[in-house]
């Protein structure tokens, strides 16, 4: 699920599929949490990709978090490149470990006028003290896949937690019955479907 780098595939010796996560997480927020007036965030300039998808199947706009980074685990916001004012900011990241990137991200896009600021990302590390640092921010809701499993413990209401399972069963249904998978990650899963 989501290679932090495509250059991963070339370490194995066996066929892999790169999964993307995108499908799964703007399920969440389109169907669960009916936002509207949103724009996607990238926090950062090697984001935008991931982010430009994830704008694509909301038809929203995007913004990108110009950071840069004086020191390991640490970000500084220079710019927000975008119009995020007045707007729900959701942003998109394949990655959260300590979680610095996106606290400073989410402050410097509620001063920039949004009115909410929702996070997903694919693999949740959540190293340190990433969960309290989530707890007391300004984030209204992280949404993470299982790729990592959270310990009971360590839970919050801020942090939702979605299966991978559903998508992983159809695509070995899919190779079984020798169909491409590659449709599973071209729509919005089950609901569209059951529409």
């Amino acid at each position: 699920m989501d290679l932090h780098a495509a250059q991963i595939q070339g370490f194995f010796n066996i066929p892999i599929d790169n999964f993307p996560a995108a499908p799964l997480l703007a399920d969440y927020f389109m169907y669960t949490k009916k936002l509207e007036n949103i724009v996607v965030v990238s926090p950062d300039h090697g984001g935008v990709t991931r982010a430009r998808v994830f704008a694509r199947i909301f038809n929203a706009p995007l913004a990108i978090i110009d950071k840069r980074r004086p020191e390991p685990n640490k970000a500084e916001v220079q710019n927000i490149i975008g119009d995020v004012a007045g707007k729900i900011a959701i942003m998109v990241d394949d990655i959260i470990d300590t979680g610095g990137t996106l606290i400073v991200g989410a402050q410097a896009l509620i001063e920039a006028g949004a009115t909410k600021v929702y996070a997903c990302a694919t693999h949740a590390v959540f190293s340190n003290e990433a969960i309290e640092r989530i707890e007391s921010s300004v984030i209204t809701e992280v949404v993470v896949t299982d790729t990592i499993v959270l310990p009971k413990d360590c839970c919050s209401p801020k942090i939702v937690q979605l299966s991978i399972g559903p998508l992983l069963g159809q695509s070995i249904l899919h190779i079984i019955k020798d169909e491409p998978i590659s449709q599973l990650f071209n729509q919005i899963s089950h609901h569209e479907n059951n529409q």
